[in-house]
């Protein structure tokens, strides 16, 4: 048996209830995969992006809905380690990618004020970009159930809000195109757990600011939160399922305020015509 093969079994076998069928459970319901799609699953060469990619081939063909696939790698200016470990990886892994280059690194690399949001959001412009020209309709990114967590939390101590990493959502610049996350309910440690198995070695952080500020990486506010919930999770082993169920239960009649696209209510609007009855 090759070992890719080895791969695909594991995914539907020791991997069947952490992250296959988490995987299935997420695309059905959130109705990620559509019938005739054409989707771009957009690789960084990141372990989660890597699983990614092969629960969607296995989906496309064990599922019921006919859809075609796009395997894209953007490289922004990989080493040519990093490059040729990503192109090894996919090759041992049986992953038809599909490679173009940027220079958002080079860009990027000078930049002092949040360099990792500006490569994120640049990154993000360039796939769609690409996914529009090779004629698919959605891209797909790698993030999982404790990305979704952990923005839950960054919002609310950094940014003064609640809000959410949405399981999919309408692109504002690329008419048409949606982003979905099919990984939205497997947790992080079962990746690592399937990599580890199949003695797997994947690109963590490839960009120069990182190798030039590892310890400023180390003290991340993404890292700290990590650590943060770790703590909490010594007093309440449902920390964290609590913190990712809160963004499905939302009780909008204890919020002072809120916000829905144009429109900014705060509770005192009609608090005269609510009556409170005992």
């Amino acid at each position: 048996m090759e070992k890719y093969q080895e791969i695909e079994n594991s995914i539907i076998t020791k991997y069947r209830k952490s992250i296959w069928s988490k995987f299935v459970k997420g695309t059905k319901e959130f109705e990620m995969i559509e019938e005739n799609d054409k989707i771009a699953v957009c690789m960084s060469g990141g372990k989660d992006s890597f699983i990614l990619a092969k629960c969607m081939q296995e989906i496309k063909l064990h599922g019921k809905i006919p859809f075609d696939l796009v395997f894209l790698v953007m490289d922004p200016g990989y080493t040519k380690e990093n490059r040729k470990q990503i192109e090894d990886n996919a090759k041992l892994m049986n992953i038809p990618i599909t490679i173009f280059e940027s220079d958002i690194f080079h860009v990027v690399e000078d930049i002092t004020m949040s360099p990792c949001y500006l490569c994120a959001r640049m990154r993000r412009g360039c796939l769609y970009n690409k996914a529009c020209e090779l004629g698919c309709n959605k891209i797909a990114l790698g993030h999982h159930y404790d990305d979704v967590m952990e923005t839950i939390l960054m919002s609310l101590l950094y940014g003064g809000e609640y809000k959410t990493m949405m399981p999919k959502l309408h692109s504002t610049n690329f008419e048409g195109m949606e982003l979905i996350r099919p990984l939205y309910y497997v947790r992080e440690q079962d990746i690592i757990s399937f990599s580890k198995f199949h003695r797997l070695k994947f690109l963590n952080c490839a960009c120069k600011f990182t190798e030039k500020n590892h310890d400023e990486n180390l003290n991340s506010k993404r890292l700290f939160v990590k650590n943060l919930i770790k703590e909490l999770k010594q007093d309440n082993a449902n920390i964290e399922n609590n913190i990712f169920k809160s963004a499905f239960n939302v009780n909008l009649d204890t919020l002072i305020g809120y916000k829905n696209k144009n429109m900014e209510y705060k509770f005192l609007d009609d608090y005269r015509e609510k009556k409170i009855t005992k």
